[in-house]
């Protein structure tokens, strides 16, 4: 089995939608990602083995959207593109799709990234309405569609939004999270000083430079536009409960907001990186991907990391204390905290099958470079941001052992282990 090296990364900074990048499409900002990377090292006219990237939500007409992407970038178009989605662990699993293949023998290099455009969400229609539409399609004649066309009232023309529900609930994310903070006993202070935390540390490693070769200027912007300077615990406790049909404890601050954004990953065999005169900014070792069941404990639905992470760290023959770097996927930081506590505690430990707690983490380890909350997360962009922004954390340092965990819909998840 070859080792997997990450050798690259770039992505665009992320948009509040309805903002910066409200004219452009899903396409257009995985492009622009997929661009830059190949404009930071030299992959112009290059096939590469695969590029496998996705959309947690799509047009009908983006089917095949990361093979048109790749088609308007600057690589050769023999390089074929892999459409994924699995929620929001779509960009992680693009990175196992991709690490797989080069460990395998099957490519020699390849590209991970997702992209998602919160600001052009595609607009449903009713049941009724469709039904209707495909029916006149197959009407022979001008009469026959009119007199189908009758039978529509205007309750039938209502547009159908996406609502991010949960399908088997019809909750959403954050009424599914509410029900998760109460049930785990975590406080609202608690939850703002996490977002707080998430906010000074993404401001720091901007002013530092840290994001300086992560992220390319695009759409006006050269950073996250989700990023609060300015915010402090008294503005957070200020604002009102984002989700009141199940609880009081969430908030805009503390919770992501929809964003738009594209991040990719360049990955390669040892071989490959020293062909190409590019450093190992660290490696891909153990990965793994889980589900919980959340119909009936809707509490637990962002939970499944919690029983992932005890599974990969056994084969890894590792403990949860055996990292210099966290990176705990934000999407609210309820969720966070949630884990964490599970972690830590014996009794809720054993409600999710470990035989035992896997322990305390050192807090000043954890999204140490700030995190969703304060980046926002454009769903199926954000596995690649965390990704990139891990290797670069192992990187610098020279050495050590990385932890990732990030949760997604429908109750599933996914683990990493980057090391140096």
């Amino acid at each position: 089995m070859e080792k997997v090296a990450i050798v690259g990364y770039n992505r665009i900074p992320f948009a509040r939608y309805n903002t910066a990048y409200i004219d452009y499409t899903n396409q257009d900002l995985l492009v622009a990602a997929l661009n830059g990377l190949i404009d930071k090292y030299k992959l112009h006219g290059q096939r590469m083995g695969e590029v496998a990237a996705g959309a947690v939500v799509k047009h009908s007409n983006e089917s095949n959207l990361v093979r048109e992407a790749v088609l308007k970038t600057a690589l050769s178009p023999d390089t074929p593109g892999t459409d994924i989605q699995k929620a929001c662990t779509t960009g992680i699993e693009a990175v196992i799709t991709i690490a797989n293949k080069i460990a395998r023998g099957q490519i020699e290099a390849g590209i991970a990234g997702g992209v998602d455009s919160i600001s052009n969400l595609p607009i449903g229609i009713s049941e009724k309405h469709r039904k209707i539409l495909l029916k006149a399609s197959r009407a022979k004649s001008f009469t026959e569609k009119i007199k189908i066309f009758a039978s529509l009232r205007p309750k039938d023309l209502k547009p159908v939004p996406y609502r991010g529900q949960e399908p088997e609930t019809g909750l959403t994310m954050g009424e599914h999270t509410e029900l998760t903070a109460a049930w785990y006993g975590i406080t609202r202070q608690q939850q703002d000083e996490l977002a707080l935390r998430s906010h000074q540390n993404l401001a720091k490693a901007y002013d530092e430079g840290f994001y300086h070769d992560l992220v390319t200027p695009f759409g006006g912007l050269s950073q996250d536009n989700t990023l609060r300077r300015d915010t402090s615990l008294e503005k957070l406790s200020k604002l009102k409960p984002a989700f009141p049909k199940t609880g009081q404890l969430l908030t805009a601050g503390n919770s992501t907001n929809f964003t738009d954004g594209a991040s990719s990953v360049l990955l390669a065999s040892e071989e490959w990186a020293a062909k190409h005169h590019l450093p190992v900014l660290a490696y891909v070792t153990y990965a793994e991907t889980g589900a919980i069941e959340y119909i009936k404990d809707r509490h637990n639905l962002l939970l499944a990391p919690v029983a992932t992470a005890a599974r990969m760290l056994q084969k890894a023959n590792l403990t949860l204390q055996d990292f210099d770097f966290y990176e705990i996927h934000e999407a609210f930081a309820a969720q966070v905290l949630a884990t964490l506590k599970i972690w830590e505690d014996e009794e809720l430990s054993k409600q999710f099958g470990l035989p035992h707690a896997l322990g305390k983490i050192d807090l000043q380890k954890l999204n140490v470079k700030g995190s969703s909350l304060a980046t926002g997360h454009p769903f199926a962009a954000t596995g690649g941001k965390v990704v990139a922004t891990l290797a670069k954390l192992l990187n610098t340092k020279g050495s050590g052992r990385g932890l990732i965990s990030v949760c997604a819909a429908r109750g599933q998840g996914a683990t990493m282990i980057l090391e140096k």
